[in-house]
């Protein structure tokens, strides 16, 4: 899951394979990140996501994805930013488990989460994701950052939908259905 978007994106520990998840995407990807981006929905970003994104997506002008990003609410969880310069951003640097179960519990629109890996781990330890949206690309790495890192508690998913794109792709959607069975 580390840097799929750009070979500067995330170089930490010597990664050297940034970029890998671009020539993937096809115009059946595009049309799930379409549908995904159609409704109304906050964004819930850790630090150094919000940092690639904000330095990114302001400044693509009528791209669909850069108009949903800058209009959505983005909810930054940092303790070292003491500035959000992205419009519509708010600081969570707190206990982040209760403000984000505050975030859920809001009339708000849904609350997204893109990239953010070590956020989602407290996330997926607090029991606050209703749904995986899990997209499996057909390569082999062989290093970087790992989406489920050891320690979790060990969970059952349910298959909700799953497509494939031309380029094998699959594109599942989970939601969490208990204990480890």
């Amino acid at each position: 899951m580390q840097s799929p978007g750009g070979p500067d994106e995330d170089p930490r520990n010597g990664f050297s394979h940034g970029g890998w998840a671009m020539s993937f995407f096809d115009d059946a990807a595009n049309q799930v990140i379409g549908e995904t981006i159609a409704g109304e929905f906050d964004m819930l970003l850790g630090r150094r996501t919000y940092e690639i994104f904000a330095s990114y997506w302001p400044y693509q002008g009528d791209d669909p994805i850069a108009k949903a990003f800058n209009k959505a609410e983005k909810y930054v969880v940092t303790r070292s930013l003491s500035q959000l310069d992205w419009e519509n951003s708010h600081k969570i640097g707190g206990d982040v488990v209760d403000e984000i179960r505050q975030l859920k519990a809001s009339d708000g629109p849904v609350l997204h989460i893109w990239g953010s890996g070590e956020l989602l781990q407290t996330l997926i330890a607090n029991n606050l994701v209703d749904e995986y949206h899990l997209w499996v690309f057909p390569i082999i790495l062989g290093e970087g950052k790992r989406l489920f890192e050891n320690g979790l508690p060990p969970r059952s998913l349910s298959l909700v939908a799953t497509r494939s794109t031309p380029r094998g792709v699959l594109l599942n959607t989970y939601q969490p259905a208990g204990p480890l069975l």
